[in-house]
């Protein structure tokens, strides 16, 4: 299944929720995005028939093993794109989180992993032993 880009940001908030708090619901996604519940009811029943997220006790919102791996890789596309846009390029740190949000969506693969090798390279430069010296 074809997955649109809100359904990767409800993907992304209940893993970054998760991480967060460790126990997520509806309201919690919704209070997050500050979407209605009825909103959010209606796609997480989507993204449950999909099979990416379980429904747990207590209306606990649970990302299967490809929802994991899609929010994990959604996540991994932000904080990359955010890093790229303000350590290396120099973007005010919030306009590049706002950025991010945006680009993590459409990115080919190809430009993704150069972005990836330049922000790993960058960050291996700045940990090199003796660069504070």
């Amino acid at each position: 299944m074809k997955l649109q880009e809100s359904g990767e940001n409800y993907l992304e908030t209940i893993l970054m929720l998760h991480q967060r708090t460790g126990f997520v619901r509806s309201i919690d996604v919704a209070t997050e995005l500050g979407f209605t519940k009825p909103s959010v009811s209606r796609a997480m029943s989507i993204l449950k028939e999909a099979g990416y997220i379980a429904m747990g006790k207590g209306g606990q919102l649970l990302l299967t093993e490809s929802g994991l791996a899609r929010a994990g890789a959604v996540l991994e596309r932000h904080h990359i794109i955010s890093c790229y846009l303000s350590d290396i390029l120099g973007v005010d740190p919030e306009t590049a989180e706002q950025d991010a949000c945006r680009v993590e969506h459409v990115i080919s693969v190809e430009t993704f992993d150069a972005i990836k090798k330049a922000v790993n390279a960058s960050s291996s430069k700045e940990n090199a032993p003796g660069r504070d010296l």
